[in-house]
């Protein structure tokens, strides 16, 4: 995925020292004030003097004033949405992070200390974050001189050759990122993992620190078991950080959001005289990009592109004349692989196609599909390996434009995407562990895309409350 978002809990962030000298930025006076450390030494990070021209409302003339520019302007939207008598310090940095030529990490965050037993502790033997442990004492319980929040941002992203070149971050305060790495929507991101949007439990090894739970785990619900993450075994809480949709957040103030803010499911189904045991309806990954699932399905006869010899076809340069006459008015089957998903729909919607299925190739769980381009107006979901094989046995025998198979891509109105059965929103847990991101991100099936999913997608705003987001609701659950 090109822009994905590898959350790390910082390794022995709990006590960490401060190395650098550094310099206080404060906000203005809000619900709560959120001071910036900045950390970087003289001349790099926040302190880069390369000249910079002011972009989407950033008047920063250098890339280190545009860069604590745009924090300060996320901080500030957090500020104005929590309430604490008590300043929240986030030690900041830019630095070179994990990159290659295709992907990157953008940046990791988490809470620099975690507290129990506390004065107004609303659960005792519990951990909870720095910030929001001196929010509810009424005084700054942290270590004089440590910042509540640890944030450490990729200082190398689009910058170099092996670091995603010509996707760097956008440091326009604008949210018209068009194409880049929207900054201030990683920034808020990031800042909400700090305040607490992450377990301190282990995910790997379902272990707790000191055998106390994080103020998180009890609202993780297994919702196979419907029981807690606070109450399973060690070994139950691994399984259940792989369960693929298995684990749940049961917070009230989440739940209660979650039909306002999440869209009914979409839906693949497929039908026709020659559809055989592939007929029914399939799990799908919506694309970030083109038209969302509607109501109105659209529907059309199911084509594949073949243009490999073990009869597949990645649709990753136009379409021959066989392949664009056999999807033209219908929907195509592609498969996944040598190209993004972008240039797939591109390809076959030049062609003439009025939708797109992309076949997985490797076994998993449907998931979305990442990317942007304006131009693209038809709909494009994602199948498994396995839907993929049982699609395509089923237009093994066909005309060349046309199969006997109708595909429908829409949606199912009694359930809301990534949810489980009682409208409880699902977390991330992959089926094979993602350190730092299974169990402290929402489920990437939610629609329309959140904020706290374990990749930044480009359709996300700077708004972090309902209607169109679910990162404040779970805050509030664990007592913001």
């Amino acid at each position: 995925m090109k822009s994905a978002n590898s959350l790390q809990r910082p390794a022995a962030a709990f006590s960490a020292a401060l190395a650098l000298a550094f310099a206080a930025f404060a906000a203005p006076v809000q619900a709560a004030t959120i001071t910036i450390v900045n950390q970087n030494a003289a001349g790099i990070g926040f302190n880069d003097p390369t000249p910079a021209t002011p972009v989407g409302g950033n008047p920063g003339t250098t890339l280190g004033q545009q860069r604590l520019y745009a924090f300060q302007y996320a901080a500030n939207i957090w500020g104005a949405t929590l309430t604490s008598n008590v300043p929240i310090r986030i030690g900041a940095s830019f630095v070179p992070l994990s990159c290659t030529a295709n992907s990157a990490v953008l940046g990791s965050a988490g809470a620099n200390e975690i507290w129990s037993d506390f004065t107004n502790a609303p659960r005792q033997n519990t951990w909870y974050p720095s910030a929001l442990a001196s929010k509810l004492a009424g005084v700054d319980v942290a270590t004089p001189g440590e910042p509540h929040i640890i944030a450490r941002f990729n200082s190398r992203l689009g910058l170099f050759a092996d670091c995603l070149p010509g996707s760097g971050f956008y440091l326009g305060t604008d949210n018209n990122a068009a194409g880049q790495i929207d900054l201030v929507t990683v920034l808020l991101h990031e800042m909400a993992h700090g305040l607490g949007f992450q377990t301190f439990t282990d995910d790997e090894t379902g272990a707790e620190i000191q055998d106390i739970p994080s103020i998180w785990d009890h609202y993780l619900v297994d919702n196979r078991t419907e029981r807690l993450w606070v109450d399973m075994t060690p070994a139950e809480r691994v399984a259940s950080a792989i369960s693929g949709d298995g684990l749940s957040w049961n917070g009230p103030i989440v739940t209660a959001a979650v039909p306002q803010v999440l869209d009914p499911k979409s839906r693949l189904t497929v039908a026709g005289s020659a559809a055989g045991n592939a007929a029914g309806n399939y799990e799908v990954g919506d694309a970030s990009f083109g038209p969302p699932l509607g109501a109105t399905a659209v529907t059309g006869q199911l084509m594949p592109v073949v243009e490999q010899p073990d009869g597949t076809g990645l649709a990753c340069t136009a379409l021959n004349e066989v392949n664009a006459l056999a999807v033209r008015g219908n929907i195509a089957l592609v498969s996944r692989g040598s190209c993004d998903f972008v240039a797939k729909a591109r390809n076959v919607q030049a062609a003439g196609a009025i939708g797109m299925i992309v076949a997985d190739n490797a076994p998993g769980e449907a998931v979305g599909m990442s990317g942007d381009d304006p131009s693209i107006t038809i709909p494009s979901v994602r199948v498994t390996q396995e839907a993929g094989n049982t699609l395509r046995a089923a237009l093994a025998s066909r005309s060349r434009t046309r199969s006997g198979v109708t595909a429908s891509l829409g949606i199912d109105p009694t359930r809301l995407a990534g949810t489980d059965a009682q409208r409880r929103i699902l977390m991330y847990t992959p089926t094979t562990n993602a350190p730092g991101s299974s169990t402290s991100h929402y489920t990437t099936d939610a629609k329309p895309n959140q904020l706290m999913e374990p990749s930044i997608n480009s359709d996300l705003s700077h708004t972090v409350t309902p209607p169109r987001d679910l990162t404040y609701p779970l805050l509030q659950d664990i007592g913001w």
